[in-house]
């Protein structure tokens, strides 16, 4: 999907049984997913620190043009709800500096109960921006998040706000915040991370993605229901149909004639 500005991944990169002849037989886990796939999110970073030794493992086990985005600590976000955490963050940054250039995206995933509150969130984007010039997005559940104010200061620190299904409310079903980089994450529905996305849902997620390809420089589309292995089905389904989209758009385009 190099050619792409859709790219579709998972949260994690295990092969389930079901899937496994899909991909290469030789190698580890995440060489074989990424014979595939071009992304992936590391959500394992949100539970535990991992040594910088593991993101270069990681790294030089991908392709050149494989991404990865990785969560920020639950400590930040959870724990410390985005205050007086410079200290976590250093740490966070110095780990995932092992992944180099192929970190291309920070996930920052806020609980339910955090509401918007512009003066904290000012503080925490603008250092998280003076520390990292790696792209942000946020995924906000609080329905304070959703209003005109909080929108325009993601826009101004370039925090897009992810789009996620099930949605917090209507407003969430769709990106926000900075438009350059459009990150949907489908957590599974009606049951989240453990229901499979039936056939009619992933063709209308395949045209989400369309359209908000439209719009932005690049889209990101992860599956995270993962407890019961559906996500990588998902990801798998979803990417055919974008390389599909994206292969009839380009014989679509008329060719050059010379006058």
């Amino acid at each position: 999907m190099e050619n792409s500005r859709c790219l579709v991944g998972t949260a994690g990169w295990s092969i389930p049984a079901v899937y496994k002849a899909s991909f290469p037989a030789a190698g580890s886990q995440l060489e074989r997913y990424a014979a595939r796939l071009s992304i992936v999110e590391i959500n394992s970073s949100f539970h535990k620190p991992h040594r910088r030794e593991t993101y270069e493992r990681w790294a030089s086990s991908v392709p050149d043009h494989f991404c990865f985005s990785a969560k920020l600590p639950r400590a930040v976000t959870h724990e410390r709800r985005l205050e007086a955490c410079d200290d976590l963050v250093d740490n966070f940054l110095d780990q995932i500096g092992g992944l180099g250039t192929k970190l291309s995206v920070l996930l920052v995933q806020l609980p339910p109960s955090l509401q918007f509150e512009p003066r904290a969130v000012e503080n925490f984007f603008a250092v998280l921006r003076a520390k990292t010039d790696r792209r942000l997005v946020c995924e906000p559940r609080h329905p304070s998040w959703f209003e005109p104010e909080a929108e325009t200061l993601l826009s101004r620190f370039h925090v897009g706000r992810v789009a996620a299904d099930p949605a917090s409310v209507p407003a969430a079903a769709m990106p926000g915040g900075w438009r350059e980089l459009a990150y949907f994450r489908f957590h599974g529905e009606p049951r989240i991370y453990y229901s499979d996305y039936e056939a009619g849902q992933l063709l209308g997620i395949g045209e989400r993605l369309a359209e908000a390809s439209a719009a932005a420089a690049e889209v990101w589309c992860i599956f995270d229901n993962t407890a019961r292995g559906h996500a990588l089905g998902n990801a798998l389904s979803v990417d055919a149909a974008v390389r599909q989209m994206t292969f009839s758009s380009l014989n679509a385009r008329p060719s050059a004639t010379r006058a």
